[in-house]
């Protein structure tokens, strides 16, 4: 009976399993990945690697086994729903004991694009019989950071306008699945995660503005010219409208933060973003 982290080489995936192996001996994680060259770093810390990608329903099969507790990570493909449905059926025709999701903010009452796979896989989750935890992650820190080089040039672009955002870092949301994973009291649950306090995007653009100093302003725009920056910078045509569509839904207020549940199953505050700035401008 094994911790089974799916998709353990992307930047979620990592850090999982780095968190797990703060908990628990690395012979009780296994880590499924596409690549196994990509997971050789994983190997060398003791973590069993299964090779399995969520398309191969054959190899999904001898990824997990009875009695695992398994981490789904979703996708980022645009077939993911059916992928997701793969995977919940080797789980299940495995005999694991318990799955995770990493699901959206919202569950069910999440009304933008971009939460539609998440509400299916939830819900084939629940039609599979199988004991639950639901992660419905917010957004990451890491969203906004990792796009300061081209906010330090050019502004941050968005329409979003006054709403907020309460986001926490990669690694918060890491930590709160290790802890799921390993903990007890958790079957059949759903976490609303998202970070402890939130801000607008002028108020990012003002704080990376200060710990920069350079003059970072918020554009805020309508959608369609959001839609036609995103575009221009080589985002996909079929991408693009969802994250356009995101906004809206910061503007909504459906991203400021749902309790404090992130907090609480870490045991510390969640990371809030002045730090993940400065640490990406740091490098």
């Amino acid at each position: 009976m094994s911790i089974v982290v799916t998709a353990a080489t992307g930047h979620l995936g990592t850090l999982v399993v780095d968190e797990l192996l703060q908990r628990v001996p690395a012979d009780q994680v296994v880590a499924v990945a596409r690549n196994a060259e990509k997971a050789a770093p994983l190997a060398d810390r003791g973590v069993e690697v299964r090779i399995a990608d969520y398309n191969d329903e054959g190899a999904l099969a001898k990824a997990f086994g009875a009695g695992d507790t398994v981490l789904l990570i979703s996708g980022l493909e645009p077939n993911r729903r059916e992928q997701h449905r793969a995977v919940i059926s080797a789980a299940r025709e495995a005999g694991i004991a318990r799955i995770a999701y990493t699901s959206a903010l919202g569950g069910p009452a999440a009304d933008f694009d971009l939460a539609a796979d998440h509400i299916a896989t939830e819900q084939a989750i629940l039609d599979s019989g199988l004991p639950y935890t639901f992660l419905r992650n917010g957004w990451y820190n890491e969203v906004y950071t990792d796009q300061i080089p081209v906010q330090l040039a050019h502004g941050v672009a968005g329409s979003a306008g006054d709403g907020r955002i309460a986001s926490a870092s990669r690694r918060d949301f890491a930590a709160a699945a290790a802890v799921v994973l390993t903990g007890a009291g958790h079957e059949n649950k759903a976490y609303e995660l998202n970070g402890d306090t939130s801000f607008s995007l002028t108020e990012y653009a003002a704080e990376l503005s200060g710990q920069s100093g350079k003059d970072v302003a918020y554009h805020n725009l309508s959608p369609a010219e959001h839609l036609q920056v995103l575009t221009g910078a080589g985002v996909p045509e079929q991408f693009a409208p969802i994250l356009v569509d995101v906004d809206n839904a910061i503007e909504r207020g459906l991203l400021a933060g749902r309790g404090t549940d992130l907090s609480d199953l870490i045991g510390r505050p969640t990371t809030p973003i002045a730090e993940t700035i400065a640490a990406a401008l740091k490098g």
